[in-house]
């Protein structure tokens, strides 16, 4: 069984997982054949059956006496709340409920303080970063987020986009801003508009548009400019790059 040394005694408040808030939700709260309501207990190496009953004082039928009143566990708009007085209900629910992290979480105020505290941080990091770059990474970065239409936007907007972006999505953003392969993507798509290099229509293959000179097969199954901007990496590609470099306007 689940150690209850250190459980606290005070309201619990729990709320139904990915953002679900129907006006009623009736969570199982005893066991039948059809719809099992059991926990495995790790020290008698036995399935014990739960049962909510609000006359009782523990949620396992085994310790239960007498007559059983038995109640529905029901949230309301996605949310229960649990006075402390209802010890076998929060235990049931905290501790023994297999639908436990799966239906339903249990509100963690500490967890929920310090989750905040992090989207916190991250969205301060990811505007301080986005307000001091330069605008081929701004440009690298917003093209994965809005497509081809950066390249008709002005320096402006692509700072304002930018730091939209990292306000709204900071993970995303600073995983983007620590990865060299965007700038490179950038690159190639780049010269691939400015018609510098040309991808084939099967999207198979880089050549010089110029002269029709093939650089690289692109792997098969994989992404051409991602393809492009490794090989642009090696011995071979870096030269490229160079090139495309000089003619990029």
């Amino acid at each position: 069984m689940k150690k209850t040394n250190k459980w606290e005694i005070k309201d619990r408040n729990y709320y139904l997982t990915n953002n679900q808030s129907p006006v009623t939700f009736t969570l199982s709260s005893k066991h039948t054949r059809r719809f099992p309501l059991l926990y495995f207990d790790e020290e008698t190496k036995t399935q014990r059956e739960l049962r909510y009953a609000s006359n009782q004082s523990s949620p396992f039928v085994d310790e239960q006496n007498g007559m059983a009143t038995l109640e529905h566990i029901v949230f309301r708009n996605g949310v229960l709340h649990v006075p402390k007085e209802k010890q076998a209900l929060q235990k049931m629910l905290s501790l023994y409920h297999p639908s436990k992290d799966k239906k339903y979480k249990e509100l963690d105020e500490v967890k929920e303080a310090t989750d905040e505290l992090q989207d916190l941080e991250n969205e301060f990091n990811a505007i301080a970063y986005a307000r001091d770059m330069d605008l081929d990474q701004c440009e690298a970065i917003l093209r994965v987020e809005v497509g081809s239409t950066v390249s008709n936007m002005s320096s402006k907007e692509l700072r304002r986009d930018l730091l939209i972006f990292a306000k709204k999505n900071p993970i995303l953003f600073l995983e983007l801003a620590n990865d060299d392969n965007v700038e490179l993507r950038n690159v190639a798509i780049k010269a691939t508009e400015q018609k510098i290099i040309k991808l084939s229509q099967d999207q198979r293959t880089f050549s010089w548009a110029s002269n029709g000179k093939k650089l690289m097969q692109v792997p098969f199954e994989e992404n051409p400019y991602s393809a492009f901007a490794s090989f642009m990496k090696t011995d071979e590609g870096i030269e490229v790059f160079k090139s495309i470099q000089k003619k990029l306007n």
